[in-house]
C-alpha cells in the first residue's frame, strides 16, 4: 500500500471499525521530579515533584490508541469503586471509549504510580488486589461480550495483564464466541500459561514474553530465531498466527504459510514502555479494517516505531501514523 492507499483506508474505513477490548484495566500514574539530596532522617533519596500526569494503562491503553486512531472502541474488564475509577471513568469518557463492559468489584481499581527522575523511574508503588472474581461477575462479564457479539463486532482484543480477568476459562468462553460470529480475536499475552489462548488467530508478544516460554532464549537481532519461536507458539499452544515484537530489530509476523520480518522506522529507542499496547491495536484495527495481515503488521510497526520515540505510556494517533507514512 502506498500513502495514498493509507490515507484512503483512515479516511474511509477505521470510523467503521468496531472494536472491543476485553481485559486488565489500569490506571498508569507518573510523579516527576528532581533528586539531588537524601533525606536527613533516612537513607533515602527525596524527590521534589514538579510534574505530574495520569494516563490510561494496560487494557485501557489500547482501547486509548483505539479510539485515537479513529476506531468505535470499547472496553470490559474489572474495577473497582474508588477515587483511581472517577479518573479512569473520566479519562474514557473525554476519549470517547464505551466503558458500558467495566464490571464494579469491591476490590481497587488496578493503578500503579511511578516516581520519575528526569526519565529514570525510581520507585513504583502498585495498588491493587488479584483475589480471584466471583463467578457472578465474570458471567456479567461473558454477558456483556455476548451482547456485542450480537450487535457486530469487527475485531475483540484480549489483553492479559495478569490482574484476573483473562483465566484460562474466560478466554476460552470469548474466543469461541467471537469465532461462532467470525471475529477475529487478538491475544496481548502474559506470564507462561499460553494454553489459555489456544484456537486465538493472532498473539502479539514481544521477545521477553516470549523467552519466558522457551528454553533457550532468543535474542532480537535474529530473524530465523524469531520465526522458529514463532513456530513452536503456534504448534505447542495451537494459535493460528503470531506477530512478534523485536524492539529495535521491528516486527516478525509467522503465519501457517509464511513469515514476514520488517525492520524498525525508529532511529533512536528511547522508551519501549506501551509499545506492544500499540502494536496490538493496531494490528486489530487493521484486521478490523478489513487488511491483510502483513498489511497489518506494517502500519503496526510504523506506529511501534513512533512510541518507541516516546517517554511514558503514549496512545498512538491517527496524526501521527499519517505524518509518519509521510515523512
Amino acid at each position: 500500500m502506498n500513502k495514498t492507499d493509507w490515507k484512503n483506508f483512515f479516511a474511509t474505513k477505521v470510523g467503521k471499525c468496531k472494536v472491543l477490548v476485553i481485559g486488565d484495566v489500569m490506571m498508569d500514574k507518573y510523579y516527576y521530579g528532581d533528586v539531588k539530596k537524601f533525606a536527613s532522617d533516612a537513607p533515602v533519596p527525596v524527590a521534589k515533584i514538579v510534574n505530574r500526569k495520569t494516563s490510561l494503562g494496560a487494557a485501557a491503553n489500547i482501547a486509548n490508541n483505539l479510539a485515537n486512531l479513529g476506531c468505535q472502541t470499547a472496553v470490559a474488564g474489572f474495577v473497582g469503586d474508588d477515587h483511581n475509577f472517577e479518573t479512569l471513568s473520566t479519562q474514557l469518557y473525554e476519549n470517547g471509549i464505551d466503558q458500558d463492559g467495566l464490571i464494579a468489584t469491591e476490590w481497587p481499581t488496578t493503578t500503579k504510580v511511578r516516581i520519575m527522575s528526569g526519565h529514570v523511574q525510581m520507585f513504583r508503588m502498585d495498588f491493587e488486589d488479584l483475589a480471584p472474581r466471583s463467578e457472578e461477575q465474570f458471567i456479567a462479564l461473558e454477558e456483556f461480550v455476548k451482547r456485542r457479539l450480537n450487535d457486530s463486532l469487527d475485531a475483540i482484543i484480549l489483553a492479559d495483564y495478569e490482574k484476573g480477568v483473562c483465566t484460562e476459562r474466560f478466554c476460552a468462553a470469548v474466543i469461541k464466541a467471537a469465532h461462532n460470529h467470525g471475529v477475529p480475536v487478538v491475544v496481548m499475552p502474559y506470564g507462561q500459561q499460553w494454553i489459555k489462548y489456544s484456537q486465538a488467530d493472532y498473539i502479539t508478544p514481544n521477545v521477553a514474553k516470549i523467552n519466558k516460554i522457551l528454553l533457550s532464549p532468543i535474542p532480537t537481532d535474529d530473524n530465523d530465531a524469531a520465526e522458529r519461536a514463532g513456530r513452536y507458539v503456534m504448534r505447542k499452544f495451537k494459535i493460528k498466527n503470531v506477530l512478534a515484537t523485536r524492539s529495535a530489530s521491528g516486527i516478525t509476523l509467522v503465519t501457517e504459510d509464511d513469515v514476514f520480518h520488517l525492520p524498525t522506522r525508529a532511529q533512536e529507542v528511547f522508551d519501549s514502555a506501551g509499545a506492544a499496547d500499540t502494536v496490538a491495536a493496531v494490528f486489530a484495527m487493521a484486521l478490523a479494517g478489513g487488511l491483510k495481515p502483513v498489511d497489518g503488521a506494517f502500519i503496526a510497526n510504523v506506529a511501534a516505531g513512533i512510541v518507541l520515540r516516546k517517554s511514558g505510556t503514549y496512545a498512538i494517533t491517527r496524526e501521527d501514523v499519517l505524518n509518519e507514512l509521510a515523512g
